[in-house]
């Protein structure tokens, strides 16, 4: 059964430690995903798809900077996409994703832990799952590797990014 993202509700959101003391958080305003789910309503498959340039810490200059070649060159690079390759569920409500992200040009391995909840018939007798996932990597495998050294020490921005994010899909109704 293929499902498609419901983007009013779900989020994909990301922090990197700033010189090494605090977090700065954010998130991806746009993206689309799907995904096949088998009759035991598990996931079979997983795309999703993130505009780079929808980007946003709630800070427009460093957002912009984060936009520019120094990081995401959104100009050259404009999505990143993930695509599943293997999926293996690890018991009620726990599946191991497996797939490759492209990210900045680059593609590499991405796995996480998915933790899902049962499939539920909506109001408009649509059926709506919800999962979620976090994980962490490392910028510079993307070729992220924009940084400032400080004067004691240290640098600017974190190579390490941890990930979360909290999806609702649903699958349309068949008209009967």
């Amino acid at each position: 059964m293929h499902w498609t993202l419901d983007p009013t509700h779900s989020s994909i959101e990301f922090s990197v430690r700033h010189l090494g003391i605090a977090k700065v958080k954010g998130r991806f305003r746009n993206f689309t995903a799907s995904a096949e789910l088998g009759p035991d309503g598990r996931f079979k498959s997983l795309t999703a798809t993130i505009d780079a340039k929808s980007i946003d810490t709630g800070v427009e200059d460093r957002d912009n900077h984060l936009r520019s070649a120094d990081f995401f060159d959104v100009a050259k690079y404009p999505e990143i996409r993930f695509v599943s390759t293997s999926i293996k569920s690890l018991g009620v409500g726990r599946t191991e994703v497996k797939g490759n992200l492209t990210m900045h040009g680059v593609t590499k391995p991405l796995g996480f832990v998915l933790e899902q909840g049962d499939a539920i018939k909506d109001p408009w007798g649509n059926r709506r799952v919800a999962a979620e996932a976090s994980g962490t990597i490392s910028r510079k495998d993307w070729g992220l590797t924009w940084n400032q050294v400080l004067e004691l020490g240290g640098v600017a921005v974190s190579d390490e990014v941890k990930f979360s994010f909290e999806v609702e899909a649903v699958s349309q109704a068949v008209a009967a």
